[in-house]
Order: structure tokens, then C-alpha cells, then sequence
């Protein structure tokens, strides 16, 4: 054996080593949950929210909220702070940069934006830097799977529906593509629209866990509150999603 073998031989394995614990490190810090805390000066039941995140996760928009089973609005769980705020990292573009701004996205949640039904001054059900959804139900949006621990405002009695509404901004496939609605811009500014997830929950004698699960999807362009049943046209906005957990105690 040479010496350039010899002095080398440390090396490779050492640097194989490195490379195994690399690749595990990574492995476990994207499957690492996020973890956060709202509404906790609230007096009512604890949720426990665990989200993992599907294959084509990628910055998306999202809303977990409260309704009564006949579709009343009871109160929004989490929804991310770009939404809650009207104030978008990338809102406005000045000397070649994108800078925060203000910027409403009725195509974003319209599913839960109508079921707050707060209309605005401008006509749009959305919330405005002027007239935000207060702290204690939104944050940063999580870019890998959380969890989030919250409390209802109040104790909640009886069944109720807990929704949960996503969207990836410029999702495009071959059904929802760019020139669909060449003159809206509010649908090319989504591409596949919302997607809804929802299930019943009895407050009153919760299960141990509850599962959501895939109900339809939002207007593509925001214009109303419809919840549209037929998912066979989304293709990869089906898989931003792998499965959402909650817990009632």
C-alpha cells in the first residue's frame, strides 16, 4: 500500500461517517415539529393540533377554525399572520426588491374567510392592516410539520366542526394551468384553489384523537364561500397536506 493510501484511508472513513450523520441529522430535523402556543388566557377546552406535512409542502397559507355543525361561525383556531395581518413579506417591490407590504389575497382562504363572514370596508372578507385578527390566533407560518397547542375562547358544548382550509400560491396543473382565467389575477395569483379539510367533534365526550380529512375546495378566485365537493381536478395540491391530528382536553 502507498502512502497516499495510507494517509488517505483515515480520511474516507472518517468522512463516510460524517456523511451517514448528515443525512440522518437531516432526515430528523425535517421530520422535527414545530411547536407554538395561542389563546392560552382563554377559558375554554384545550386543542392540540398536529400537523404533518405531505410531499409537496412548499409555503402555503392555511386556517384552522370553528364552526357550529349548521355552519355557524364560532371562532378562528390559527391562521397565518400574512392573511391575519393583510401584511405580506413580498407585498410590495421597490428599487428591484420585494419588501413587506400590504396586500389582500381573496383566492387565498375564501372557505374561511367567508365563514368569518367580517366584511371589510373595501368590500372584501378578508382581515386589513387596519382591522387585523388579534395575536392569540396566528403566527408565523410553519414551513415543516407543528404543532400547536390553543383553548376556545369559551367552553364549547355539544358537537361542532373543526375546518382546516390550505393553499399554495402559483399551483398550477394541467386542469387548473396560468391561462384558465387570463383575466383574473386573483385566480393566477393561486393556480389549484383551496383545499378544505374538516371533521366532527363532540365536545362533550371528545374522542381520544380525530383525524381530518379532504371535504372540497374554495372558490379558485375567492368570489364566495362555496365549499366545491369535486377534487378529481387537483393533482399536487393533494399532497401539501400528509395528515392533521387533534386532540380535545
Amino acid at each position: 500500500m502507498n502512502t497516499y493510501n495510507i494517509l488517505n484511508q483515515p480520511f474516507r472513513k472518517y468522512f463516510g461517517i460524517l456523511f451517514v450523520i448528515l443525512i440522518i441529522s437531516n432526515k430528523i430535523f425535517s421530520q422535527t415539529n414545530l411547536y407554538s402556543k395561542l389563546n392560552q388566557e382563554a377559558k375554554g377546552q384545550n386543542i392540540r393540533i398536529t400537523f404533518t406535512k405531505g410531499k409537496n409542502f412548499n409555503h402555503p397559507l392555511m386556517a384552522f377554525w370553528v364552526t357550529s355543525t349548521d355552519g355557524q361561525y364560532i371562532q378562528t383556531l390559527y391562521v397565518s399572520e400574512s392573511i391575519a395581518k393583510g401584511i405580506y413579506q413580498h407585498g410590495k417591490a421597490k428599487e428591484g426588491k420585494w419588501l413587506p407590504g400590504e396586500h389582500l389575497h381573496p383566492a387565498a382562504l375564501p372557505f374561511w374567510a367567508f365563514s368569518r363572514n367580517i366584511k371589510e370596508d373595501n368590500g372584501i372578507f378578508l382581515p386589513t392592516p387596519q382591522n387585523p385578527i388579534a395575536d392569540a390566533y396566528t403566527g408565523a407560518t410553519p414551513q415543516s410539520n407543528f404543532v400547536i397547542e390553543t383553548k376556545l375562547d369559551n367552553i364549547l358544548k355539544g358537537k361542532a366542526i373543526v375546518y382546516f382550509e390550505i393553499n399554495q400560491p402559483f399551483d398550477f396543473n394541467d386542469y387548473w394551468h396560468n391561462t384558465k382565467y387570463p383575466d383574473n389575477q386573483e385566480y393566477k395569483n393561486s393556480g389549484q384553489p383551496s383545499i378544505v379539510f374538516g371533521v366532527i367533534v363532540d365536545f362533550d365526550n371528545p374522542e381520544p384523537e380525530y383525524y381530518l380529512n379532504p371535504l372540497g375546495h374554495g372558490h379558485p378566485a375567492g368570489e364566495n364561500g362555496k365549499l366545491f365537493t369535486d377534487l378529481s381536478t387537483l393533482t399536487t395540491a393533494l399532497n401539501i397536506v400528509g395528515k392533521i391530528k387533534i386532540e380535545i382536553y
